[in-house]
Order: C-alpha cells, then structure tokens, then sequence
C-alpha cells in the first residue's frame, strides 16, 4: 500500500505532499527531512530503493526518482512492487510534462491544483491502489 508521497526540491523544501494515512503536522516535517536526508545523500550508482524504518514505521521503504531539481519520493509498504512504484512515479512524472510542457518547480508551486487533479486523475484510473 501507498502510504505517502512527498515531492522534494533539492534543498528539502516539499513541493507536494499526500499522506495516505493521518499524521500529525510535527510527524509529516519529520517525515519529509528524513526522507530527504536519507536520499539527498545517496550516490547515483545507488539504487532508487531505501529499506529501514522511517516516522510511518517498520516495513516501509522509500522509493524515489530524481528528475532535474526534484525529488520524487513515494513511501511503501513491503507489499507494493518496488519497480511497479518507480513506474508509477515514472507515469506520474510523464503526466506532469504533457499539462506543463517540460514540469518544473514552479509549475508544482504555482499550479498545485492542477497537480493535485492529475494524482487524482491518476488514483481514479486504478494506477494507485487504495487499501
């Protein structure tokens, strides 16, 4: 299961964020610089997979892809597809460049319905299951 997704620039500020489950305010910040923290650090000969715990607990992993400036980070639990998720992100992120020509930040600052719109569109097509 989707348990979050969180879209990060490259100095850790959240662009986008949609937790699948409630969290309180403090706990989703903590959750955004851990991910951060733990990704911005990786090599690039690295895989897009992190295992470990993180502030939604054991058995998650985070799965991202780095386009440009922007860190696409979906966490999951042990029961989603790790390559399933990279291409979901790779489809979301594809989406995204047909309504903005070419997405950038400021397209996910200054447009964030229409991002929203699209995750949901895509949620409605069955691409991200709810559980």
């Amino acid at each position: 299961m989707i348990r979050a997704v969180v879209i990060v620039n490259n100095h850790g500020k959240a662009r986008l964020t949609k937790f699948y489950e409630y969290l309180t305010e403090d706990k989703q910040q903590q959750f955004i610089r851990e991910c951060f923290m733990l990704i911005s650090r990786r090599e690039e000969s690295h895989c897009n997979f992190v295992h470990g715990a993180t502030a939604l607990g054991p058995g998650t992993r985070l799965i991202y892809r780095i386009y440009a400036t922007l860190f696409f980070i979906f966490c999951v639990d042990e029961a989603e597809s790790e390559l399933g998720t990279l291409d979901l992100i790779q489809v979301f992120v594809e989406t995204l460049d047909l309504c903005f020509e070419n997405v950038c930040e400021l397209h996910l600052i200054f447009n964030m319905e229409k991002v929203m719109d699209t995750h949901l569109h895509e949620t409605r097509q069955g691409l991200v299951p709810f559980h």
